[in-house]
C-alpha cells in the first residue's frame, strides 16, 4: 500500500512538472512584441487618456475616466500619476516611477507603484509598441502579453485610430478582441 502511495505521488509530482515545462516552452514559442523605432520621451510626457486595456488586477476598482500624466524628471526618470473613478464616483490616484530600460530607443521602459523606504522591489514592464505620428495614440503592452493598453491624447478617439490600433495589436501578436473599452 506504502508504494502504491509513493508511486501515486511520484506520478502526480511528475506530472505537474512536465505540464510547467510543457506550459513554458509553449509560452516561449511567440517572440516578445516588437517595439517602436524611436521614442522622444520629451514629446510623449504629458497627459494620457486611457481607450482600452486588457483588464487586469490592479485596475479592477476603475469604472471611468482613467489617466496617465507622466512627467519626465532631469535624471530621465519619468513620474507617472495614474488615475481613475470608481463606482462610488471618486477618483483614486496612483503615483509611481518609470525608467527607460533600452536607452537605443526609449520604447522599453520599466515602471514602479510600490517602494518600501525609497526601495522599489517590483517592477513592471512598460513596451512602447505603437505611436501615432504626431504622438497622439500610444500602444503599450509587455514581453508576455499579458499587459495591453490603447492610450490617447484625447478622451475619444476617432472609429479609423481605433481600427489602425487594432491592426497594430494584431501585428504584433495581440488579439484585440482582449481589450476592454473605458468609458470616459
Amino acid at each position: 500500500m506504502k508504494y502504491l502511495l509513493l508511486m501515486c505521488a511520484g506520478v502526480f509530482l511528475e506530472s505537474l512538472v512536465l505540464t510547467a515545462v510543457v506550459s513554458s516552452k509553449e509560452d516561449n514559442l511567440i517572440a516578445p512584441p516588437t517595439t517602436v523605432d524611436k521614442v522622444d520621451l520629451q514629446k510623449y510626457v504629458g497627459l494620457w487618456y486611457e481607450i482600452a486595456k486588457i483588464p487586469n488586477r490592479f485596475q479592477k476598482m476603475c469604472v471611468s475616466g482613467t489617466t496617465a500624466q507622466y512627467t519626465l524628471q532631469e535624471d530621465g526618470r519619468i513620474d507617472v500619476i495614474n488615475t481613475c473613478i470608481e463606482s462610488n464616483g471618486k477618483a483614486k490616484q496612483a503615483k509611481g516611477i518609470a525608467r527607460v530600460v533600452d536607452s537605443r530607443t526609449n520604447a522599453k521602459l520599466q515602471v514602479s507603484f510600490v517602494s518600501f523606504f525609497g526601495i522599489r522591489p517590483f517592477w513592471g514592464d512598460y513596451w512602447i509598441i505603437g505611436l501615432g505620428k504626431d504622438y497622439e495614440f500610444a500602444i503599450v503592452g509587455a514581453p508576455d502579453r499579458k499587459y495591453g493598453w490603447i492610450l490617447s491624447r484625447s478622451p475619444v478617439i476617432s472609429a479609423e485610430m481605433l481600427n489602425l490600433s487594432f491592426v497594430i495589436l494584431r501585428d504584433k501578436g495581440y488579439d484585440p478582441e482582449d481589450f476592454v473599452m473605458t468609458p470616459q
